[in-house]
């Protein structure tokens, strides 16, 4: 149902064994970009796509979504620095999609905004700091 998506698609974690098990049903990235283009969602997120084809949900861009989820983000990581990886992750997201958001990107993405783990470290915390700011704020998003 609805809410099982949306807790699946929440978590890095399930989120990347469902789009593990799409693809190996055939609905690789490929086949997905081919329904956004169908149904004139190219600037949504796949959990989109998904609700869309499952619930007849209409579609929201993922500029959308990070606005509508803004607020509530910046309400529970009130910490400055947290907040500015937060919003660069979240850039990267808009510009390309939810496979920004994968537990394997996080170490790109840590290296492009701080120039590598060690300045992370230090400006964000321990890396299992950092892994739950990463994968914390991505629940409000859906």
């Amino acid at each position: 149902d609805e809410d099982q998506l949306r807790a699946i698609w929440s978590d890095p974690s399930t989120r990347e064994k469902l789009l593990g098990d799409l693809e190996e049903a055939g609905y690789d990235k490929e086949r997905i970009d081919n329904m956004k283009e169908l149904i004139d969602a190219r600037d949504s997120d796949v959990y989109d796509v998904l609700s869309y084809v499952a619930f007849a949900k209409e579609t929201l861009t993922r500029m959308s979504r990070v606005e509508d989820a803004t607020p509530i983000i910046k309400k529970t990581f009130s910490n400055t620095k947290q907040q500015e990886f937060i919003d660069f992750v979240l850039s990267q997201y808009i510009k390309d999609g939810v496979y920004e958001l994968s537990i394997e990107k996080m170490r790109d993405l840590l290296d492009i905004k701080y120039d590598g783990i060690r300045e992370a470290i230090e400006v964000l915390g321990q890396p299992a700091q950092i892994k739950e700011v990463f994968t914390g704020f991505q629940k409000y998003l859906y």
